[in-house]
């Protein structure tokens, strides 16, 4: 494919009213974003159009054209361009979008900007497909003033990836992107094919709509005039000639969904002129590999055909005729009448269509041309998911380009350092991962584990830390370097479940003891690399582990035994307190009655009077004394 059917040469002395809002309370889709790419702010042109500054959705650098006086609006002005530095593919991503069909519309100009005099070679994807393909030397035109491309695309993710892939060593450039919300409907040939513009006419006007008038179109439609694709008028005769007309009144059934084909479409149309017989042909460039969708426009704007048969004709495409058309049988006068028709099998790199007559003259108000993209392999959204997270989780550099999808389009490389493959259910997965080094500093990313088809994995000599995640050991695993690194930590149990050959972690600093399963690598042909570990034991190499340590530190029979001896320590504290307790009881003072007390104390007293009495007399005695008690 080359740019050039791609796009609309712009006449930049034109008015340019970009994706005009609706005015209908009808329409429900009234989404759009505008962004001038390279522009340091935000801003609002001449025609009330918001335009964000593109510093939020990509990296690249930021430059403007050689003569910004010769482009009349800023937006044409300011360049967005992305040098090998920062890698062969990089991306806009543009978030939050509801999922449904949208329109992309792009600017592109090179105009010298960089002095080198070499107009890039790149391509353009949306959504994991080539849609866009420049290549160097551009034509002089294109590079001085520019080109608008256009095309319509289904968003399923809820995000718009527009890409630039660098060929050779040349910078992708762009200045500015415009995405609009249209009806789910609208043109739909599949749910997953892109239709790219490869010419979309009006005839008996002039170019018309966003870019060259302010005819409003609600999918920002621009339409040339039929005579840049007009080849000739041919017939009996010689003198015959194109006219154009023009409607006297409203033509009705325009304007709805899905694919609101403007008013104006229909208001004017050509016709032929001569003695009869005389046909309308157009030459459409094309790319011969695709497959293309043709959309016919039509109203009997000619009030004197006032009933049906008095102008048949057929259309021809590529020598085949199509169909026969009677406008008015269909619809009557001052009614839209369209359909559409695929080609298929191309040879050529030119698509004729010829209108020729059977009754009267044939008539024609517009013609659209689309190339059916087919939908690219994309990778599995849960590798998707994972590749992300190893981008952040790993801090890779820009200039490795990871962006977009890891391995779409098939047709360009995929990721720096990343090998991908196609399964049968038709999807792309990750097979490979070198990164082998590459400066790193982060750590690997528990999300690893949802590449499931993972084979080699190479992250040696960097500066990784952490421990090993959990998910690291899938099942198709052959290939383990993360040499070099600063792991720290166990080895995970994963990795002894994973057909690995070959494992080199050396130069790290793990810990714990290796399993069995993995020392056994060696034994059987393969090759494992654990020097440097000064944490690991259990190897051949490695020091032994102590009586009770595993891989994961205390073994099974450690705990068992930390476990037995925890119960007996409970138990002998249990036994000493019962001991304790026992004593306390049997050493107790039990408490008398109150009567008893009473008694005890009478009696006390007793005593210690008798007592006194017989000490008393012993005295007297000694004396040779007998005292005299008087009886009370």
């Amino acid at each position: 494919m080359t740019p050039f059917p791609f796009f609309f040469i712009i006449v930049f002395f034109c008015l340019f009213p970009f994706l005009p809002s609706s005015s209908s309370l009808h329409y429900p889709y009234n989404y759009s974003l505008h962004i001038d790419c390279g522009s340091l702010s935000n801003s609002t042109d001449i025609f009330n159009t918001a335009w964000v500054s593109d510093r939020y959705f990509t990296g690249g650098a930021i430059s403007v054209v050689s003569e910004p006086l010769h482009y009349q609006h800023s937006q044409e002005k300011t360049l967005r361009y992305f040098p090998i530095s920062s890698g062969k593919k990089n991306c806009y991503v543009i978030p939050n979008l509801s999922s449904g069909r949208y329109q992309l519309r792009t600017f592109t100009v090179y105009d010298n900007y960089d002095g080198k005099s070499h107009s890039p070679s790149f391509d353009v994807s949306v959504e994991g497909n080539v849609v866009f393909q420049w290549r160097s030397p551009w034509h002089e035109t294109i590079s001085r003033d520019g080109a608008y491309s256009d095309l319509f695309f289904t968003v399923s993710d809820n995000e718009a990836n527009v890409c630039f892939y660098s060929i050779a060593t040349d910078s992708p450039v762009i200045a500015s992107l415009e995405i609009t919300q249209i009806d789910p409907a609208s043109y739909l040939v599949n749910d997953t094919s892109i239709l790219v513009n490869y010419g979309r006419f009006s005839s008996g006007s002039d170019q018309w709509g966003p870019g060259f008038s302010n005819d409003t179109d609600r999918f920002g439609r621009s339409w040339q005039s039929d005579a840049d694709f007009r080849s000739k008028v041919a017939g009996k005769t010689t003198g015959a000639t194109v006219k154009a007309i023009s409607a006297i009144k409203n033509v009705i059934n325009v304007d709805r969904a899905p694919n609101y084909f403007p008013l104006k479409l229909y208001q004017s149309a050509v016709t032929v002129i001569g003695e009869g017989g005389e046909f309308l042909e157009y030459q459409l460039p094309v790319d011969a590999k695709l497959d293309y969708l043709l959309w016919f426009h039509f109203a009997e704007i000619d009030v004197s055909v006032n009933k049906a048969g008095k102008r048949v004709f057929e259309i021809v495409v590529n020598g085949e005729n199509v169909s026969r058309v009677d406008i008015y049988k269909e619809v009557g006068s001052f009614a839209a009448y369209d359909f559409k028709y695929v080609v298929k099998n191309l040879s050529s790199a030119e698509l004729s269509v010829r209108f020729v007559p059977i009754v009267g003259a044939p008539v024609i108000c517009g013609l659209e041309n689309y190339a059916i993209i087919p939908a690219d392999l994309k990778t599995l959204p849960a590798q998707v998911v994972a590749m992300k997270a190893l981008k952040e989780s790993l801090k890779v550099p820009d200039r490795m380009g990871w962006n977009g999808d890891p391995c779409a389009p098939t047709t360009w490389d995929a990721w720096e350092g990343v090998t991908c493959r196609s399964t049968t259910n038709g999807s792309l997965v990750i097979s490979q991962i070198d990164l082998g080094s590459q400066g790193l500093k982060g750590y690997i990313s528990d999300q690893i584990g949802l590449l499931s088809n993972l084979v080699s994995l190479n992250l040696s000599s960097n500066s990784l830390g952490g421990s090993l995640p959990w998910g690291l050991g899938q099942k198709s695993l052959v290939k383990l370097d993360l040499s070099n690194n600063k792991f720290t930590g166990p080895l995970p149990d994963s990795l002894a479940s994973s057909p690995l050959q070959i494992v080199f972690l050396n130069g790290n600093a793990l810990e714990g003891q290796v399993p069995e399963e993995l020392l056994s690598i060696g034994v059987h042909g393969g090759a494992i690399d654990l020097f440097g570990n000064k944490g690991l034991c259990g190897g051949p190499t490695l020091p032994d582990c102590p009586l009770f340590w595993s891989k994961n530190g205390l073994s099974t029979a450690g705990k068992v035994a930390i476990g037995l001896s925890c119960v007996v320590f409970i138990c002998v504290v249990l036994l000493v307190a019962y001991i304790c307790y026992k004593r306390r009881q049997n050493d107790y003072d039990f408490g008398l009655p109150h009567e008893m007390t009473s008694l005890a104390a009478k009696r006390n007293r007793y005593q210690r009077q008798k007592s006194l009495m017989t000490l008393e007399m012993e005295s007297q005695h000694a004396k040779g004394f007998i005292p005299t008690y008087n009886a009370t």
